[in-house]
């Protein structure tokens, strides 16, 4: 059965649209590996931003994958000196910090205390050798 023009150009059309709209996706671009990522510092910011921020707009979910991997491998990767600095720095403040709570636990204990030398004096009113406890002169026999 042969085509008419018609025919002929609609299915040129048809197969022109196919084909030009099949060359127009996205082309997929491969994941980038952990050892990629650790070595590219601002790539691997980059994409730990956009997968934290807009995880509805990330094409590739292997990319966040491997972003969080190469975090947890760069964070274990600490230079021994550089954590002994970090620890003996830690150890200096916390004890800073118990030398300062242990003063302010003395100081508030120190204004607690009652030192019986110190006390204020009251004056103590004489009493007399004829009056009684109600303060009147006791009945005469």
């Amino acid at each position: 059965m042969p085509f008419t023009p018609k025919q002929f150009a609609a299915c040129a059309g048809l197969v022109a649209a196919i084909l030009g709209s099949a060359g127009c996706a996205p082309k997929r671009l491969p994941a980038m590996t952990i050892q990629d990522l650790m070595e590219d510092r601002v790539t691997l910011d980059g994409v730990l931003l956009k997968c934290n921020e807009h995880p509805d707009k990330v094409q590739n979910v292997s990319d966040c994958l491997n972003a969080r991997v190469a975090v947890e491998r760069l964070a274990k990767d600490v230079d021994p000196a550089e954590e002994s600095r970090r620890n003996a720095e830690f150890e200096r403040s916390r004890e800073k910090r118990r030398l300062d709570q242990e003063k302010v636990r003395q100081d508030r204990e120190a204004k607690m205390k009652v030192d019986a030398y110190n006390l204020p004096l009251v004056p103590v009113e004489p009493a007399t050798a004829g009056n009684g406890p109600s303060g009147t002169a006791p009945p005469q026999p």
